[in-house]
C-alpha cells in the first residue's frame, strides 16, 4: 500500500559529535572517558571517524543536494569546557559557530544535543551522573549554550539516558564498563532525568524563542508467550528498566505505582538501593509539561521469556551473527521468534515496534506534544562497488519503518519528523567502523564520500512524498 509523508514532515539525517567529528585532541578539546577506554578494551578508535570537524562543509553540502532538510548534530561537551566546567576553550565556540553558520548557509536545521554519550572525562572519572555535582556542571553548561548559540532553534539536552546508564552498569560496554548493578543503572538514569529538567526549566524560564526535548532509545518489549503470566512480567520488568521509568520522569514528574513496585522487586533480587530527593522531584514535575518534543530513537523490539537462572550478557561487537546473548535474573531473557529476521549484530528488525511504541506514548503520556524519530537506521557490512553501495536492504528498511509511522500519525499520533542514522557512515562506539549506517559512504582512509543507492532513494522521497 502506498502512503505519504505529511507535506510539512521533516526529513533528517543524524550524526553525534564523538562518532563523526574525529579530531579528538585538537584545538583543545579534552579528554573523554572514550579515548582510554577504547585503548583499553577495543581494536580501534574515534579517530578520525568521519573527520566531521573538518569535513562538515561537504556533508551539509550533500544534505542541499540531496534534499536533508535538517541534521541531528551534538556539541562535544568537552570542546566548550575541557573540565567539564571552568576555563572555556573558545576555539571549541568558533568551530560550533562555524558549523551552524554552514548549516543555515545550506538551509539545513539543524537540532543540536548537549550530551551524546561523551561527558567530560574529569568529571566522567568523578562517577559521571552518579555524582550530583556533574547535574550541576551540566546545567551549567547548558546555560552557556543557550546564551552562546542563539542561533540554534531546536535543544536536545541527552541522547539515550536509557543505554547510557545500561551500557555503564549493566552491559559494561561502555565506560567504567561495569556490569550487572541495577541500583547503578536506575541512579544514573534518574540523576540524568534531573539534569534534563533542570535545563528545561532554565531553558523555559529564560524564554528563548526556540524548542527543547530528550531524545530516549525506546525498544519495544514483548512477551516471548504471550499466555504466559511469567513471560509478561518479564517483559514489564525489562520494560521498566529500559522505558518506563524514565518515560515517568518526563511526562509524570514522578514514578507511577507500577513502575516504582517493578523497581522495587528488581533492587530486592539484586541489592541497592535509590537516592531520590525532594528536590529531584520537584524539578520532574516542574518541567514534566515543558518539553516541546520527545525524539525517539528506535532500532529494535525484544521478546522475553521469564528467567531465574544467573545473569549473562554478552555484547555482540563482531557481526558475527548468534553471538550475543542477554539474560538477567528475576527478569527473563530476550529470545525472539524464529521468523523475526535480525541483523548481523543480532538487532531484531520489528517495524511494528516502532508503531507499538509511538502509540504506547501517545496513549500513556498524553502531555507528549509532539515527536520526531531521532534515529533509525540499518547497520550493515556494505560492500563497495564502482564508487557506490547497492544497498536496497537498507532502502528496504527505512521503507518498512516510515511506513509504521505513517499508520501511527493516521491513528491519530503527532509525528513530525524522521532522522535517519546516520547522514554518513560514522565510528560505532563498540562496533567500530565496519559496521556502516550512512547514506554516504566514508572512505575512512581518504575521508571522501559516495552516495549509496538509498541516498538516491532518499532524494527522491524528499521531493514527492511517496513511500513506495
Amino acid at each position: 500500500m502506498r502512503r505519504q509523508l505529511p507535506p510539512d514532515f521533516i526529513l533528517g539525517g543524524a550524526t553525534a559529535a564523538y562518532q563523526a567529528e574525529g579530531a579528538t585532541c585538537v584545538d583543545g578539546k579534552g579528554a573523554v572517558a572514550w579515548d582510554q577506554f577504547l585503548a583499553d578494551n577495543y581494536w580501534f578508535k574515534a579517530d578520525p571517524a568521519s573527520d566531521f570537524y573538518h569535513k562538515y562543509p561537504v556533508d551539509l553540502a550533500l544534505c542541499k543536494e540531496f534534499g536533508i532538510q535538517a541534521i541531528r548534530i551534538s556539541i562535544a561537551w568537552s570542546r566548550i569546557f575541557p573540565q567539564g566546567y571552568g576555563e572555556l576553550n573558545t576555539k571549541g565556540v568558533e568551530f560550533y559557530h562555524r558549523l551552524f553558520k554552514e548549516c543555515r548557509r545550506h538551509g539545513v536545521e539543524p537540532f543540536v544535543t548537549l550530551h551524546h554519550f561523551d561527558t567530560p572525562e574529569v568529571l566522567h572519572s568523578a562517577g559521571d551522573f552518579l555524582n550530583r555535582e556533574t547535574i550541576d556542571h551540566f546545567v551549567n553548561y547548558a546555560d552557556f549554550c543557550f546564551q552562546e548559540f542563539s542561533e540554534v532553534a531546536y535543544w536536545t539536552t541527552f541522547n539515550e539516558i536509557g543505554p547510557i546508564g545500561d551500557g555503564q552498569y549493566l552491559n559494561g560496554k561502555f565506560p567504567p564498563g561495569i556490569q550487572y548493578d541495577l541500583a547503578k543503572v536506575f541512579q544514573s538514569h534518574h540523576n540524568m532525568m534531573v539534569a534534563h529538567a533542570r535545563a528545561v526549566l532554565l531553558y523555559k524560564q529564560a524564554g528563548y524563542a526556540g524548542q527543547i526535548g530528550v531524545v530516549h532509545a525506546l525498544p519495544t518489549k514483548y512477551p516471548y508467550d504471550p499466555s504466559s503470566p511469567a513471560d509478561i512480567r518479564a517483559a514489564e520488568l525489562e520494560d521498566i528498566i529500559h522505558n518506563q521509568f524514565i518515560l515517568d520522569a518526563t511526562y509524570l514528574g514522578h514514578y507511577s505505582s507500577e513502575t516504582w513496585v517493578g523497581v522495587q522487586e528488581l533492587l530486592k533480587i539484586h541489592g541497592g538501593q535509590l537516592d531520590l530527593r525532594p528536590a529531584d522531584f520537584e524539578a520532574l514535575e516542574a518541567a514534566k509539561d515543558l518539553n516541546d518534543f520527545l525524539g525517539i530513537n528506535y532500532y529494535m523490539s525484544d521478546w522475553m521469556q521469564a528467567y531465574d537462572g544467573e545473569t549473562e550478557i554478552i555484547h555482540n561487537g563482531t557481526g558475527e551473527k548468534g553471538t550475543s546473548s542477554y539474560q538477567i535474573r528475576g527478569v527473563g531473557r530476550r529470545l525472539a521468534p524464529a521468523s523475526i529476521p535480525k541483523t548481523d549484530w543480532d538487532w531484531i528488525i520489528y517495524p511494528k515496534g516502532l508503531y507499538d511504541q509511538i502509540m504506547r506514548v501517545t496513549k500513556n503520556y498524553p502531555n507528549y506534544k509532539k515527536i520526531y524519530i531521532t534515529e533509525n537506521g540499518l547497520g550493515y557490512k556494505d560492500k563497495f562497488v564502482q564508487n557506490t553501495v547497492q544497498d536496497a536492504y537498507r532502502i528496504d528498511y527505512i521503507r518498512q519503518h516510515l511506513a509504521a509511522l505513517v499508520d501511527a500519525i493516521k491513528d491519530g499520533a503527532q509525528v513530525e519528523g524522521y532522522f535517519l542514522w546516520s547522514l554518513m557512515d560514522v565510528f560505532s562506539w563498540s562496533n567500530g567502523y565496519e559496521k556502516r549506517y550512512g547514506l554516504f559512504y566514508v572512505d575512512f582512509e581518504t575521508q571522501k564520500r559516495y552516495p549509496k543507492q538509498s541516498a538516491y532513494w532518499y532524494q527522491k522521497l524528499s521531493e514527492d512524498r511517496w513511500i513506495d
